[in-house]
């Protein structure tokens, strides 16, 4: 490991917030705050100070934040042309942020001064000195965004270059090149950071990148390789158009591939949970396919791949994913082989022979319902009861005897109203319930549990928390097969059954028993041991 520090810049709370669906309230941002200096990053841009009462007020909470590495950032514009920074409004609320760093953007392109600015180019360099001057005085760090940097040194090198030379003059600590429409490639990067350190010294210089080309990541280990010793990126590539440079993948590939260091071994740990907590925060579902923290990083689903997996896990993983607070994850599906069941029995802590012909049964079965539309992939609670009753472990409590379902709508303009019955045994006994809700499948969920609560009392901390249905063939339309998902919990744990009909309400019918048998399961397992 080199003992070059790369020092981590998140711009999650506010470049982030410019994406489309993002938004985060001010305790949202407090706690991503807390959270990032738990992962470990250098320094935490909270916002616009004087752009909107939220980043203030995000400002004035964060003061009473007790963080133990990270550093809250302000971020603002040079002045205005026609202001002294004394007078300049923007100016002045960021020294009311009283945060120990300031980021002022600036232009870097001929282009913008001229057409966005209106104003001339050696105004423009007035500004960026002016301020980063007075700031400077003021507060302990000062960096300096320079903004369009590699679209303007392509145009017009000479000047894109003074405009650093002037932020270095006015004592800025770095300087941090922006590929602000994200149009740059790596091999440009490189090439641009190669000549800047050869005109200006090697000065202290940082990277902002945008993946409007899908190489934001890419440009910024170019940089990192170009001497830049800080990169500015935001959690799970979150931002404005395509987003922002990913700094889940960017923090690892410093780390692992390049050898460098930003965050401590036990830090990078910590990657994974902080990437679901600011995904859950934003009310997305999380990415299974980003690279080291996406749930699919590590998950295997080929047979051989598999088998090489549980023999060594480097034929297949580039890194473990312990490494970055991941996990590996095997699949079942109708590619499955022996290994695949083998693994996730043992996971299920039942210990299988590798011969033990029950293992072709299991596959036999698991093949045949995938074929009718089942897949167990996301359902590991339906899968876990398939391989028990294979293998005799299983012992159901409650047998179903009679279900109806009614759906009535009495006037046009009026809600429908579902009804279920059902009939159910247990022991010798039978309960007959009637019940109503929200849709058939609520009535169902309702009528099945106050039969069974009155056997099972453990039933009544049973929750569903989602309901998700997918068509599985649409080649018949209406008549078309029907996947439900269904994920419950009962407070302690979380987990997903499935079921396959072409009638919308048995394949419910059958996720949600199957959520009802494993939970008496998991009961009566934890009861034995």
């Amino acid at each position: 490991m080199s003992s070059r520090v790369v020092e981590i810049y998140d711009v999650t709370l506010r470049d982030g917030t410019q994406g489309e669906d993002i938004s985060f309230s001010i305790r949202d941002k407090l706690r991503i705050a807390e959270k990032l200096d738990d992962l470990g990053v250098h320094y935490i841009e909270g916002g616009w100070p004087g752009s909107n009462e939220r980043d203030e007020g995000f400002f004035e909470e964060a003061k009473k934040l007790k963080l133990s590495k990270a550093r809250i950032a302000a971020f603002g514009s040079t002045r205005r042309a026609k202001k002294s920074c004394n007078e300049d409004e923007n100016t002045q609320a960021l020294l009311k942020a009283e945060t120990p760093v300031v980021t002022i953007v600036g232009k870097s392109w001929d282009f913008q001064v001229t057409e966005a600015l209106k104003i001339s180019l050696e105004q423009n360099l007035e500004l960026v000195y002016d301020s980063i001057e007075y700031l400077k005085e003021r507060v302990d760090k000062v960096f300096f965004d320079a903004e369009h940097f590699f679209d303007g040194y392509k145009q017009n090198s000479e000047y894109s270059l003074s405009v650093l030379q002037r932020a270095y003059d006015a004592g800025v600590d770095t300087v941090v090149l922006c590929d602000t429409n994200g149009g740059s490639m790596p091999w440009e990067i490189e090439n641009i950071i190669s000549e800047l350190n050869n005109k200006l010294g090697n000065p202290s210089i940082g990277i902002h990148t945008h993946n409007d080309c899908e190489v934001g990541v890419s440009n910024t280990l170019y940089a990192v390789r170009g001497g830049a010793s800080q990169v500015q990126g935001t959690m799970n590539g979150y931002g404005e158009r395509c987003g922002n440079a990913n700094l889940c993948s960017i923090i690892p590939n410093i780390k692992l591939k390049l050898g460098l260091d930003c965050l401590s071994e036990d830090e990078l740990k910590n990657l994974y949970s902080t990437s679901r907590f600011i995904h859950e925060l934003t009310n997305l579902s999380p990415l299974k396919k980003q690279a080291y923290v996406g749930d699919s990083a590590f998950a295997h689903k080929g047979g051989i791949h598999v088998s090489a997996v549980m023999k060594n896990s480097e034929t297949y993983e580039h890194i473990p994913p312990e490494t970055v607070g991941n996990r590996r994850r095997v699949l079942i599906s109708d590619l499955s082989g022996r290994s695949n069941i083998v693994y996730k029995a043992k996971e299920l802590g039942i210990e299988l022979d590798p011969k033990d012909g029950r293992i072709i049964q299991i596959l036999n079965e698991l093949k045949n319902l995938e074929n009718q539309g089942y897949e167990f992939e996301g359902a590991d609670a339906s899968f876990e009861l398939l391989v028990r009753k294979a293998l005799g472990l299983y012992d159901k409590k409650f047998h179903i005897k009679n279900t109806r379902t009614i759906v009535e709508k009495r006037q046009e303009d009026e809600k429908a109203i579902s009804e279920a019955t059902v009939e159910v045994q247990v022991d010798g006994v039978t309960e007959y319930t009637v019940a109503t809700g929200h849709g058939p499948v609520n009535a169902i969920d309702e009528a099945l549990r106050k039969a069974l609560e009155k056997f099972f009392p453990s039933l009544e901390k049973l929750e569903l928390e989602d309901y998700r249905v997918r068509v599985v063939s649409n080649h018949k339309g209406t008549e078309s097969a029907v996947r439900v998902l269904v994920e419950s919990s009962d407070g302690e744990n979380d987990w997903s059954t499935v079921g396959v009909s072409e009638n919308i309400v048995e394949a419910s019918w059958k996720a949600l028993v199957d959520s009802i048998d494993y939970k008496l399961l998991k009961d009566e397992l934890k009861a034995s041991n």
